[in-house]
């Protein structure tokens, strides 16, 4: 049995999800689809979580929320239009817990949040199981509580928690059914809808394929492939026919679109091999993304990936190596103002920490650098917020002698700036820092060099 997900675009008008049922007729294993909430159908387009939080907002303000229901509705109305199917039985359903979301009590406006922008895959889930049913396909719409999937932690950054995957066993199917399962969210122990972070349908079809014991985890997306680079960088890029979790896991850290680095962990667990492929160009084989021990290397470098939504401080004062507890002081500063860090590298006298900008507000981080000031008193203190990092991946380069030199020397004689260098204990990826503004030469004559 396969578990199939299917993001935003593939379903963000009819069209695009008769090509996802045509997928689904393909092969028979595919019982088990995993939808997200209707994206962009063009340019310029809203997609349907972002009507459903313009609907929170307004809910909050108090404001008339006839006009926002009235354009949801309308986006899921007009799918069901395009398959010539009576939709009154489906649509007043879906209206009905539209305006029912503006109703309910929540205990915090995360939960509110959450609740709304969780709507969009739980209505287009039903309406797919709606149309697949009445175009003669044995399916069922599955909502994430009767597969007994239970959440812990913030309602909008939720993680599973552990015994949904004793509960998820129990569950059973018939051979020739189809079930869908809305993505991106389930429920707490309370009954309330909690979305997962970044990348959340991602999340669940991999929750989905470890816990119904999959025997492969199709990640339909609008790419053919994850090419060694991004193609807005270098025009062209060679696709990755195959590739390791540990190496997807480095360059989606590091700025690779088609996953949050979060969301293939539960496949990674169970060793389901993951297939991302191309909704629009289905015949497409697409990239695999297996364990170690199923991959033979061919190319030193698989990828290079890069983002610039770092920052940096970096820190000097004389004989800092000698002084016991600097640095627990500094990280007690971090913690005290709830930053996390992601990267600290030191010399003799010099210490770098490297955040993600995404994740901490300006007040935060002013209120840090005041007290780092106040009670460590460096000699030199500097913040850099446009700061980038750029991974070097590839199982191949345990064995690639003068790894590191192979990838600085061309960037030396670029006159590019690379201000940290930082190979990970695993020996498959190198990290790199450089200013924002010249990661992307950068890039491109890393991949000039080793592809």
């Amino acid at each position: 049995m396969k578990v199939i997900k299917f993001g935003g675009t593939s379903l963000a008008d009819g069209p695009q999800l008769e090509k996802v049922i045509a997928i689904i007729d393909a092969d028979a294993t595919r019982q088990v689809v995993t939808v997200s909430a209707p994206g962009k159908r063009f340019s310029g387009d809203t997609k349907v979580t972002d009507l459903l939080l313009q609907y929170a907002q307004a809910a909050i303000n108090g404001d008339d929320t006839q006009a926002i229901v009235a354009e949801i509705a309308a986006r899921y109305q007009a799918i069901a239009t395009y398959f010539h199917v009576d939709s009154t039985a489906i649509m007043p359903k879906i209206i009905e817990q539209l305006q029912h979301l503006a109703k309910q009590h929540y205990p915090s406006f995360d939960y509110l949040y959450a609740a709304f922008a969780g709507h969009g895959e739980l209505l287009n889930a039903q309406l797919i199981a709606f149309i697949l049913q009445a175009t003669g396909h044995n399916a069922r719409f599955v909502s994430p509580k009767e597969l007994g999937m239970q959440t812990t932690g913030a309602p909008r950054a939720a993680t599973l928690a552990e015994i949904s995957y004793q509960k998820m066993a129990w569950f059973t199917l018939a051979s020739d059914e189809i079930i869908v399962v809305p993505g991106f969210f389930a429920y707490d122990e309370h009954g309330y809808m909690n979305t997962f972070k970044r990348g959340g349908s991602d999340i669940t079809g991999a929750i989905l394929a470890r816990g119904l014991k999959a025997t492969v985890y199709e990640n339909f997306t609008d790419v053919s492939s994850i090419y060694a680079v991004s193609p807005k960088i270098v025009a062209n890029p060679a696709p990755i026919a195959k590739m390791t979790y540990r190496e997807m896991r480095e360059l989606a850290y590091a700025g690779f679109a088609v996953f949050s680095d979060e969301a293939i962990v539960p496949v990674i667990k169970a060793g389901i091999p993951i297939n991302v492929r191309n909704t629009n160009e289905p015949a497409a084989p697409g990239t695999l993304i297996v364990p170690e021990n199923e991959i033979a290397t061919t190319h030193a470098i698989t990828g290079i990936a890069s983002d610039d939504r770092f920052a940096t401080l970096y820190l000097h004062r004389y004989l800092l190596n000698k002084e016991i507890g600097f640095t627990r002081r500094l990280l007690d500063i971090l913690y005290r103002h709830g930053i996390s860090y992601e990267h600290m590298p030191t010399g003799i006298d010099d210490l770098s920490i490297i955040f993600d900008k995404s994740l901490t507000s300006r007040a935060q981080f002013e209120a840090m650098i005041a007290d780092i000031r106040t009670e460590i008193q460096p000699d030199i203190l500097e913040w850099h917020t446009d700061y980038a990092l750029i991974m070097v991946v590839g199982e191949g380069m345990q064995e690639m002698h003068g790894a590191v030199a192979n990838i600085i020397e061309p960037l030396t004689e670029a006159g590019i700036n690379i201000s940290m260098v930082n190979q990970g204990a695993s020996r498959i990826s190198v990290m790199l820092g450089l200013p924002a503004d010249q990661v992307d030469a950068a890039v491109k004559v890393i991949y000039e060099q080793v592809y």
